[in-house]
């Protein structure tokens, strides 16, 4: 009987000087750790570098999300300062969105945000800062968003002024002097940056990190390579980043995102499956989303909730290869790159990419792993 998994076993140090806090001066300019399963051999090469990787009749799936600037900062009619970070539609005109400080807000209270042009009112208090919101506004609320909202990014990702919202994200501060990829003030840098440059579907409030990285003439070199790309979209919202609270593994629980995976994606993965050509995620969000959508080792058509959990110990039913950023210690998503190169591998990795001075999480560097 194997020994159950331990939130601890994911374990690592990570000096916080490596927390990236801004993006590499061009997207496919930062550093690209190559990782072959079957030999443990590991590469250190430049993002722009991936078409040498990668082979022609290779399938790159990429995540088509969108992230909006969910996050709004107002008061209550009973004049507490508000943070709301707006996380998905329900029903009619509400919003399940997270508030800070939750203490201070109880249902029937009414927001004012975005200097008064958003009202919500308190519908239910839903636990862990929780709440549903019926907004009310002039005009469009996406117009409005765009033009008052600020990009929902994670807590080590530091911004002066800017609080946090998506709970459970290491709260380190960092003294790294990052590169500054431009001029443009941080929350404007921010909309262009924390977004991929084919993102088109708006809903998410984390972007696909690992999709960053690409470039509209990298996607062009490669294509020319005969490499394929094929979408899906998965709006990634909390869930991804909830703590694992609990010791063993296999007790934690994942919350569900809403995903779509298109005809012509579902098509393009059969055929290269059949043809024995390989299947490449771009992202964790993507993994989930073909995993989730496979059956009887085809991934289906459609709409779905993924709620799947991948630890060391799952099966892989659909990707061959993995595109992915560097992960918190004890998150969900380094046990996910974990059950694809195996525990151990991937804790050696990380330390050679620490000695090495690789930047880590959302704007850090990538990982491709074949």
């Amino acid at each position: 009987m194997s020994i159950p998994l331990r939130v601890a076993d994911f374990d690592y140090a990570l000096p916080t000087d490596l927390i990236a806090q801004a993006p590499a001066p061009e997207r496919d300019r930062s550093r690209l750790l190559v990782l072959e399963r079957q030999t443990g051999a590991l590469r250190h090469r430049t993002f722009r570098d991936l078409a040498e990787h990668l082979v022609q009749g290779d399938l790159l799936v990429i995540n088509e999300t969108k992230v909006f600037p969910a996050r709004l900062f107002g008061r209550s009619e009973r004049r507490h300062a508000v943070e709301v970070l707006l996380i998905q539609e329900a029903e009619g005109d509400s919003w399940e969105a997270l508030v800070k400080p939750s203490r201070k807000v109880r249902p029937g209270d009414r927001l004012l945000l975005a200097d008064g042009r958003i009202e919500a009112d308190v519908l239910e208090k839903r636990g862990e800062g929780r709440h549903l919101l019926r907004l009310a506004c002039d005009g469009r609320l996406s117009d409005l968003l765009w033009r008052f909202g600020q990009m929902p990014l994670p807590p080590y990702i530091k911004r002066q002024g800017l609080g946090s919202m998506v709970k459970g994200l290491a709260s380190t501060s960092s003294d790294t002097l990052n590169p500054k990829p431009s001029t443009l003030s941080p929350g404007l840098l921010d909309r262009e940056r924390y977004q991929t440059v084919y993102a088109k579907h708006e809903g998410a409030i984390a972007a696909p990190t690992a999709g960053l990285h690409f470039t509209l003439e990298l996607i062009e070199t490669l294509e020319g390579r005969g490499i394929e790309f094929a979408p899906v979209t998965l709006h990634v919202g909390p869930g991804t980043f909830r703590p694992v609270r609990v010791e063993r593994v296999d007790n934690h629980r994942m919350e569900s995102e809403r995903y779509v995976v298109p005809e012509q994606t579902a098509l393009a993965i059969k055929s290269a499956r059949s043809e024995g050509r390989r299947v490449i995620a771009v992202g964790t969000t993507t993994v989930r989303t073909l995993e989730h959508a496979a059956r009887d080792g085809e991934v289906r058509a459609g709409a779905g909730v993924a709620d799947l959990f991948i630890y060391p110990g799952y099966r892989y039913k659909i990707i061959d290869g993995l595109v992915t950023n560097f992960h918190l210690p004890r998150s969900t998503l380094l046990m996910l790159v974990s059950a694809f190169a195996g525990r151990e591998t991937i804790l050696a990795v990380y330390r050679e990419a620490i000695a090495r001075r690789y930047r880590f999480y959302s704007y850090g560097d990538a990982m491709l792993i074949v």
